[in-house]
């Protein structure tokens, strides 16, 4: 068997209008690099033709495996998915399937794999997005990059090629939430950053709605930060310090002009704030609670109903 170097994992989920023009692009690429390459399509539960899609090309061409998941896993896990499938020797590289991500850079990514980084990931120098998606994509990588324990760098997603070992030990990372740009982050190595201008969804509409942000901007707070609990005591003691100075001020007011405040309304501003308080609090206890259910629950991260390649067995 013809060694491959690099294989290219692409997530597709209801990808039906733009699988065309996405495998022209990649059998391009794939025709015109100096390496050997295989791509691995992971369909992610989709409700339209895409697995057929999938099926026809993988029987059509060898240097394509389909991997067909049971139900929609969400992005993340699709790419986990195509990450277990991974045979090529020096790595693997993540493009998404709209095509805002280039397949043509591949060669640029792999230069620099050559030249002894580990990962090599791909930075957002302009977003065609709304105005108001690109200010919360940038306020959040900003917070991000504040707030965990390690550096992960700002603008940059998924788009990325990884060498073998990291591929190696994101595969033997168990986490259920998974945030792959963090644990890519956290494995370390030689890293560096591509900029790149991102292209606009070629076909089809985004599958990523405001809630499975947030719950990706979640992950990437909760797994690589410590903030979020540091954060509830420093409220708490924040909260403690007003009171302190609301009570002194009381005591001051009885013992020399005899008039302490009263009222429903300072009672009403009292409850809500301690309230509001205690709610912060359980809330964000509460994300890493659910997390550590779901991690000892120990469900597969994903089920695979079929992967079309013939020399493949899992």
């Amino acid at each position: 068997m013809k060694q491959i170097d690099i294989s290219i994992i692409v997530p597709l989920y209801n990808e039906e209008a733009v699988f065309d023009q996405l495998i022209q692009r990649l059998t391009n690429v794939i025709d015109n690099t100096a390496f050997s390459c295989e791509v691995i399509l992971i369909n992610d539960g989709s409700s339209d033709k895409t697995d057929v899609l999938v099926e026809k090309i993988c029987q059509n061409d060898d240097r394509f495996t389909g991997v067909l998941l049971s139900r929609n896993h969400g992005h993340q896990l699709a790419v986990s998915a195509g990450l277990t499938y991974v045979r090529g020797k020096k790595g693997a590289m993540i493009i998404d399937g709209d095509l805002q991500d280039p397949p043509e850079l591949v060669n640029d990514f792999y230069a620099l794999l050559e030249n002894g980084y580990d990962v090599i990931y791909a930075i957002r120098k302009n977003r065609k997005e709304s105005f108001f998606k690109k200010l919360a994509y940038a306020a959040y990588y900003r917070l991000q990059k504040k707030i965990s324990s390690f550096n992960i760098p700002i603008d940059s997603g998924d788009f990325s090629m990884l060498s073998r070992r990291v591929v190696d030990n994101i595969n033997n990372m168990p986490e259920q939430s998974r945030y792959l740009r963090g644990m890519r982050a956290w494995v370390g190595f030689k890293q560096i950053g591509f900029e790149y201008d991102r292209d606009e969804r070629q076909a089809g509409e985004t599958k990523y709605s405001w809630g499975k942000l947030f719950e990706l901007a979640f992950n990437g707070i909760f797994n690589f930060s410590d903030f979020p609990v540091r954060f509830i005591t420093r409220l708490g003691f924040v909260t403690v310090f007003f009171s302190l100075i609301y009570f002194a001020y009381n005591v001051y007011r009885k013992v020399f002009y005899n008039d302490v405040p009263q009222g429903f309304t300072a009672t009403i501003l009292a409850i809500i704030l301690f309230s509001g308080v205690q709610l912060i609090s359980l809330g964000l206890i509460g994300e890493y609670v659910l997390r550590i259910y779901n991690q000892v629950r120990n469900r597969p991260l994903f089920i695979i109903d079929k992967v079309i390649k013939m020399d493949i067995e899992k």
